[in-house]
């Protein structure tokens, strides 16, 4: 099950290397959590009610595990956000303190913590659900 989580990771994010594998979801996974864990939870668990607006107007953090909405995104938005924020993706009037990564983070470094956190959608269910959406979005 893990190595067809891997290889949902590779065809997502298509990381320039042919096969990343293991050196790519652990540097993704270092990175996440030195970037990301804060927000989104050691366990990409997110921050609790993350779907209700906190006393100051902004959305908490949500879940990239199986729970959120992550993997409802495309490659292209899921990239666009961690590298600019949501400005652009999201609604008018959401407010998030979710903060770009350009110049912290290279476009492969979004990539790694990217396919790290798709080595974690593993139900088939979800990852049919996903291909789909994926298929759809082409069109």
């Amino acid at each position: 099950m893990r190595l067809a989580a891997l290889a949902v990771a590779v065809l997502l994010f298509g990381c320039g290397d042919p096969q990343p594998g293991a050196a790519q979801l652990a540097r993704g996974g270092k990175l996440y959590a030195q970037h990301c864990a804060a927000c989104h939870g050691a366990k990409l668990e997110g921050q609790p009610n993350w779907r209700q607006p906190l006393p100051n107007g902004r959305m908490p953090a949500p879940p990239h595990d199986e729970s959120g909405h992550t993997w409802h995104h495309t490659d292209a938005v899921l990239f666009g956000i961690t590298k600019h924020g949501m400005a652009g993706y999201a609604p008018p009037g959401y407010q998030s303190d979710m903060p770009g990564f350009a110049g912290t983070l290279s476009d492969e470094e979004i990539r790694a913590v990217l396919a790290f956190i798709a080595s974690h959608w593993k139900t088939k269910a979800l990852l049919e659900a996903r291909a789909e959406m994926i298929r759809n979005a082409k069109r």
